[in-house]
C-alpha cells in the first residue's frame, strides 16, 4: 500500500544510478521498470517507489503524479 508522500516522491525523486540516472522516477521508461521487476528492484524506498512507478504506468496513471512536481 502506498502513502501520499510516495506520490510526491514519485513526481520529484530522481533515479540515483544507471542508464537513466537523474531522470525523475515517474518518467523512467516502462521497459526499464519491467526489467527491474524481473531482475529484482533495489532494496528499500527506491525499490518500493520504482515498483509503484511501474504500477502507475501500467494503469496509465502517470498524469495523476506529474502535477505534484516541484520543479
Amino acid at each position: 500500500m502506498f502513502q501520499k508522500e510516495h506520490l510526491i516522491k514519485l513526481a520529484n525523486m530522481k533515479m540515483p544510478f544507471g542508464k537513466y540516472s537523474g531522470r525523475v522516477l515517474i518518467d523512467l521508461p516502462e521497459e526499464y521498470l519491467l526489467w527491474f521487476r524481473k531482475q529484482g528492484f533495489p532494496e528499500g524506498e527506491l525499490g518500493t517507489l520504482m515498483a509503484l512507478a511501474l504500477e502507475f504506468q501500467i494503469e496509465g496513471l502517470e498524469s495523476v503524479i506529474r502535477p505534484l512536481r516541484r520543479d
